[in-house]
């Protein structure tokens, strides 16, 4: 039987072996594998804190709602897994919850060659999905922002175009929940 791994286990580990790897690799000379391995942990750790801030996005305009009379419940799940494509994102989801009715956000990346990659040039990838309404949804992408700003989370459109996720955005996927027959 196969045994389940926690993500933070996981994270906790992969982290370890990385340390080693970049000490093996600086030790002998391998600079290269040693630069890969400190940006690929620059990067998890840029990845970790926007899948944070997009939840947190979503967490307070519940809150928004809930102060308004709403009643959302709000169910959250890490070392959740979900497919883009043919890639595996590991990650955390959040349910929000009106009645019979949710509003589901998944965000994470691939944490092993074996789930794939993020396409688009990203870091990493969501999606927002409405239970019973799948033209609601949004599919996001995490790219780098310029030099020294914060990575940000872009709306991939149907059209091909790339818009950046605003609160107002965040605000209406709640505000459909809420509104849906």
């Amino acid at each position: 039987m196969e045994r389940k791994v926690k993500v933070d286990e996981f994270d906790a580990e992969l982290e370890a072996r990385l340390a080693e790897a970049h000490e093996r690799a600086r030790t002998r000379g391998r600079n290269d594998v040693a630069d890969y391995i400190l940006l690929r942990a620059a990067n998890d750790q840029l990845r970790a804190e926007s899948v944070a801030r997009l939840l947190e996005d979503f967490t307070a305009a519940a809150g928004e709602a809930n102060r308004e009379g709403a009643a959302l419940t709000l169910e959250r799940t890490d070392s959740h897994r979900f497919q883009v494509g043919n890639s595996t994102m590991v990650g955390t989801r959040l349910v929000l919850r009106a009645g019979v009715r949710a509003l589901t956000i998944e965000a994470g990346w691939p944490r092993t060659p074996r789930d794939g990659i993020v396409r688009g040039g990203g870091l990493a990838a969501a999606r927002i999905s409405h239970f019973g309404d799948r033209a609601a949804g949004d599919e996001l992408l995490l790219t780098h922002a310029a030099e020294g700003a914060a990575p940000r989370w872009l709306v991939l459109e149907e059209t091909g175009a790339r818009v950046e996720l605003l609160a107002e955005r965040v605000r209406g996927h709640v505000a459909r929940l809420l509104t849906a027959k």
